[in-house]
């Protein structure tokens, strides 16, 4: 059978080596999937495995290749998980996804968790060659491994397994999902996360408890697990597309997306996989040192932390090679080694494709650094916006505008700094806060209003006081010392000093007093996630780097403010709904699709805004234009399809995905009318934001001349302080009407 398309110029800057106990792991694990019966044995009279097939697919060269520098018997364990792993997938398809078996599906996986208990102690009978092949690895595997790993490790399991039911409810509906939704669930299905738990015990050096939870941690693990999975599914859509009818690989996504062809997509595809090892090389080099700094850890936590990164790129390349030579993926009968430079295929050779990796992708790490600020774009010219939920208003919209008018003059919000009465009156936040509170009562719309508005100046306020001065110590300290003023627990607050603090102690006091404790608990976490993601955006402003596609979009949803307001929403309702319906994928991929859709919708409006006026490179538009180097117009397309792609999904999610939420766990019909109302007011937050930016004066371009030159402090000695930049569109007009430029 021909190949779909030419396999792309891949980005592999490390060489692949070989662990040298090679040979003896093939022997082990080959002995040890007999012994579980893996090889040979029919499960419900189909045999999964015959001998041919488990050592052509040779998972012991992908474990030497992949961890180089193990031990023997580390080796051996690891190989072992990975012979478990892969028969897991392949069990799963010939008993469950063949035969699009829901029910079986889910009694099936239901059971695996009940052979990884924290404790080691396994008490189930197993049943099948998969249960058999866990307990056997949990048991050899906890001894070693500390609790906080255990729980690490446990999670991301349990999510390659419960999640391998998204991909079968997707072949069973005939679904395609979106790419955001896609890379995603892909990391889960995928199980490369757990891969990444793998690499610390191969590599003996656990991630310390104190970090593991961390931005920098999580988008190293993040990074690493895209740029495996799309590796991956460049390699197999032949075998999954063509031949087993998979819906579930990203070169088709794209494909289907895009209405390109195979070739066009799987260069695509490649592209992403390129910019995640990119944002893994910055996130490694320059988040990773600072936060060891910052949590004072000791010498052997950074050599365990490097060690582990180490083991991450090890996996890289090592994964790469041997997706060259397996005969379980498209390669040209294990020819590709060889083909993809054109030179030697045998083992060792990996190092003589570095350059040629490195050549073919220097023009997208020289655009992400090269960007002009302050560069005129014009006008946007908006598209067709998809919108299926009406409008609701609040009838207390007037008195709340009045209500934020007061109250942001009494905590010094207008002091002309960042804004003034004007500008807030154009900002309108009322407006907003009364299409997505609709029900509230005065007090309740003046404290939505209040959190609108203090998120929004806060955004504003940053890259003015900081940006500018490229001063992130001091972002910082000033975000250490707003979590200050949201106690929890009675702690005693300081005085407050600056406007933003002052604000933020009022709102705190009147939102999170009447809670109990957990709800303040939470509630802090989502304001900070979103004071946290301000430093990356100062981090990225620093180093003129416009951000990854995939981490953009994730780290939007902070920076817009999105947990925050859905916090709220879900507090209103906390003591009805148990928590951990929450932390199910359904609700939140409800949230995230509803938070894209908003947060690129609001990229759209503020294109012209952000780049030609305020000189920042966070926004939607941009990043599509940098990473696809495509002209504007193409890139407000894009950013529109997405969004109509996530509106989409919200739509799916409420209509078949929550109610089988409900049925699987037996929720009560207070909880229904609960989260269905939640759904409603996920609806109308979405209608309301746009309906905001339709009617508010904060992105039209006559606004935008009208607020363009700074106002800054006042008083003798100052004016120098509110001299625009002779990048700022205004002065740059003035001196080309003057022929200067």
């Amino acid at each position: 059978m021909p190949q779909p398309y030419e396999l792309p110029k891949f980005y592999v800057p490390y060489p692949a080596r070989v662990n040298p106990h090679l040979e003896a792991t093939r022997a082990h694990s080959r002995a040890w999937a007999y012994e579980m019966d893996m090889i040979d044995v029919p499960q419900e009279g189909k045999v999964v495995w015959d001998a041919h097939d488990y050592d052509s697919h040779d998972y012991g060269l992908l474990c030497a290749y992949t961890h180089p520098d193990a031990t023997g018997p580390a080796l051996d364990l690891v190989t072992d998980w990975y012979v478990w792993v892969f028969y897991f997938d392949d069990h799963f398809l010939a008993l469950y996804k063949k035969t699009q078996d829901l029910a079986g599906a889910k009694a099936y996986l239901d059971r695996l968790p009940l052979f990884m208990p924290l404790d080691g102690v396994i008490t189930e009978e197993p049943r099948n060659p998969v249960e058999r092949g866990l307990a056997d690895l949990w048991t050899r595997t906890v001894p070693s491994m500390s609790m906080d790993w255990r729980r690490r490790f446990t999670g991301t399991t349990e999510a390659l397994l419960a999640e391998s039911l998204w991909e079968l409810n997707n072949i069973s509906a005939g679904r395609l999902a979106n790419p955001i939704e896609y890379v995603e669930m892909r990391r889960k299905v995928g199980g490369a996360p757990w891969s990444a738990n793998l690499v610390e015990y191969a590599m003996n050096a656990q991630v310390p408890p104190e970090i593991s939870s961390s931005r920098p941690m999580q988008v190293l693990s993040d990074t690493f697990s895209d740029a495996v999975h799309l590796r991956n599914d460049l390699f197999s859509y032949q075998r999954e597309v063509e031949q087993e009818g998979e819906l579930n690989n990203g070169v088709l996504v794209i494909e289907r997306f895009l209405g390109c062809t195979p070739q066009q997509a799987a260069d695509t595809v490649n592209d992403i996989l390129t910019s995640r090892l990119h944002q893994f090389e910055s996130t490694a080099l320059t988040e990773v040192p600072p936060l060891l700094e910052e949590h004072q850890l000791g010498p052997q936590a950074w050599l365990d932390v490097m060690n582990y990164v180490k083991g991450l790129q090890d996996w890289q390349s090592g994964g790469h090679e041997w997706h060259l030579r397996s005969s379980r993926y498209m390669n040209d009968g294990g020819k590709a080694a060889g083909s993809q430079l054109g030179g030697p295929a045998g083992l060792g050779t990996a190092a003589a494709r570095i350059a040629t990796s490195l050549i073919s992708t220097m023009p997208y790490r020289m655009r992400s650094h090269g960007n002009i600020p302050y560069r005129v774009v014009g006008p946007t010219s908006l598209p067709d916006i998809y919108m299926p939920y009406e409008l609701r208003m609040s009838p207390h919209e007037a008195a709340a505008r009045e209500h934020m008018m007061e109250w942001s003059e009494r905590m010094g919000l207008l002091d002309g700094l960042v804004w003034d009465a004007a500008k807030l009156e154009a900002i309108d936040l009322a407006l907003c806060a009364a299409a997505i509170d609709a029900e509230a009562t005065p007090e309740q719309l003046n404290i939505t209003t209040g959190w609108l508005t203090w998120g929004t100046y806060a955004d504003d306020y940053y890259p003015i006081v900081y940006g500018r001065t490229k001063d992130l110590a001091s972002a910082k300290a000033t975000n250490a010392r707003l979590s200050l003023f949201m106690p929890v627990d009675g702690e005693a607050t300081p005085e407050p000093v600056t406007p933003l603090e002052r604000s933020l102690a009022d709102l705190w006091v009147r939102t999170a007093g009447p809670m109990a404790v957990p709800a303040r608990r939470s509630f802090r976490a989502a304001i900070d996630s979103m004071t946290d993601s301000w430093l990356w955006e100062l981090a990225n402003q620093i180093q003129n780097r416009i951000p990854d596609p995939v981490d953009y979009i994730e780290m939007r949803r902070r920076t817009f403010g999105s947990d925050l307001t859905m916090s709220l929403c879900r507090l209103a309702h906390g003591r009805t709904v148990p928590p951990e319906i929450y932390r199910t994928r359904p609700i939140r991929a409800l949230e995230n699709s509803a938070a894209d859709y908003a947060c690129l919708l609001n990229d759209l409006f503020s294109y012209q805004k952000e780049v030609q006026f305020e000189g920042e490179i966070h926004n939607a538009v941009l990043v599509v234009q940098n990473f696809l180097n495509c002209d504007q117009a193409e890139a407000i397309a894009m950013v529109n399809a997405l969004m109509t792609a996530r509106m989409k999904q919200f739509e799916h999610i409420v209509a078949v995905e929550l109610p089988a939420l409900f049925d699987d766990y037996g929720l009560d019909d207070d909880v229904r009318r609960v989260l269905t109302g939640y759904a409603d007011e996920l609806k109308y937050w979405m209608s309301g934001i746009l309906n905001w930016h339709r009617g508010c004066h904060r992105y039209q371009e006559a606004d935008l001349w009208r607020h363009a030159l700074p106002t800054g402090p006042k008083g003798l000695g100052t004016s120098a302080a509110r001299i625009p930049s002779p990048r700022h569109p205004r002065v740059a007009h003035a001196l080309r009407l003057d022929g200067a430029l």
